[in-house]
């Protein structure tokens, strides 16, 4: 028997209070969708959902949410909206379960750790006629949004060459208290799939699609006690002809945070800087003609506890929140969409498989006919 508190009745599902939202996976993360919905004056949270039920009854009765509940069904049957903040194996279960009862899904990242099971997640979605968003919460900074209306307005030109960076500090501690941490068949990948997939969202938010990459990596520091990479290294070439240059590493100490920058055919370049990690990024870099900059926060070399990073970036799950309740709302797309989010992922899968097949390699299959001119290592497993 599944434990609960009564759920809330089906019939009140929409009130004058807004959007009544589930939320499934009480863990730290949670805390972010929470406050977001608790925000917004067309939705609430209403339930929430853990399969620990110590861990369900102690955030609703913590945070005053009226029910709480160990049964997926038995939450969607209550709710219009719901957050996926669970492990990453499990997103495409829930959402596919969501989809057949009609609710609408904002799924954190991952949205899959494979392909297929992302796409069936985005049909599934589609044609159940119901909304499924990713959480990508970065292309909300007002600094990420300048770079995209500058963009927009052909202040750069044509994009010709993009760098990101993502250098950040894990101890082992990140790793070895969360089990499924660090393993290819639960975590589905490192540092790319957990922490850099941020940039190949705004990578390909900026840039477009890409047409091939060509990747390296290796475990580096973390290699006692995870089986995926720890460090990447790789070249992307878009559609549009567009290189960049990507990097990521979690085995630095102290961090050095992250930083994408992107030149165009007029010459002009535009970059933002995330120092420290999860802290509201800054146009660091900026020289369009007539609005030249440079600004660098205060060096202050040190490392961040991760629940001080989930605190910096609640401010803009609450700018993607708002987005997602206004597009369910009004019959709209969300920001960033399930096909946004497989987009990444078809890129991400393709590094992956670059890393091990020491060729360049395709989103969506197939190898590019360019021929490497040094060898490239395999992932340290």
């Amino acid at each position: 028997m599944n434990e609960s508190r009564p759920p809330v009745p089906a019939e009140n599902r929409t009130s004058a209070s807004g959007l009544r939202v589930g939320i499934i996976g009480c863990g730290a993360i949670a805390i972010n969708h929470l406050d977001a919905y608790n925000r917004h004056e067309d939705a609430f949270v209403a339930n929430c959902m853990d399969t620990d039920p110590d861990r369900a009854s102690t955030f609703a009765r913590e945070h005053g949410i009226p029910a709480w509940t160990t049964d997926t069904g038995e939450l969607l049957s209550a709710v219009d909206v719901v957050s996926v903040c669970t492990p990453h194996p499990t997103h495409e279960a829930l959402v596919l379960q969501a989809a057949r009862a009609g609710v609408d899904v904002l799924c954190e990242k991952p949205l899959a750790i494979d392909v297929q099971s992302a796409e069936r997640m985005v049909n599934a979605c589609r044609e159940a006629g119901i909304h499924l968003g990713a959480v990508f919460q970065r292309r909300f900074w007002p600094a990420a949004q300048r770079i995209r209306a500058a963009l927009d307005a052909d202040a750069l030109g044509s994009p010709i060459l993009a760098r990101a960076e993502v250098l950040l500090h894990r101890d082992a501690s990140y790793y070895t208290a969360t089990p499924w941490r660090g393993k290819w068949e639960s975590d589905g990948g490192g540092v790319l799939m957990t922490q850099a997939i941020h940039y190949v969202d705004l990578l390909q938010w900026y840039l477009g699609d890409v047409d091939w990459v060509m990747a390296t990596a290796d475990t580096f520091k973390h290699g006692d006690y995870i089986e995926v990479e720890d460090t990447l290294a790789a070249t992307l070439r878009f559609t549009s002809g567009a290189i960049a240059q990507f990097t990521a590493s979690t085995a630095l100490t102290p961090a050095l945070g992250q930083r994408l920058s992107i030149t165009g055919s007029h010459g002009a370049t535009v970059s933002l800087l995330e120092y420290p990690e999860g802290t509201s990024a800054v146009n660091e870099v900026w020289t369009v003609p007539g609005h030249e900059a440079f600004t660098h926060p205060a060096a202050v070399l040190d490392d961040v506890a991760l629940p001080e990073i989930n605190a910096s970036l609640a401010p803009f799950h609450a700018l993607q929140v708002a987005d997602f309740v206004h597009a369910v709302r009004q019959g709209t797309e969300p920001a960033v969409t399930g096909e946004d989010a497989l987009r990444s992922l078809h890129t991400m899968t393709a590094m992956y498989a670059s890393m091990r097949s020491g060729q360049p390699e395709r989103p969506g299959g197939g190898t590019q006919p360019v021929v490497p001119t040094e060898p490239v290592r395999e992932v340290s497993r």
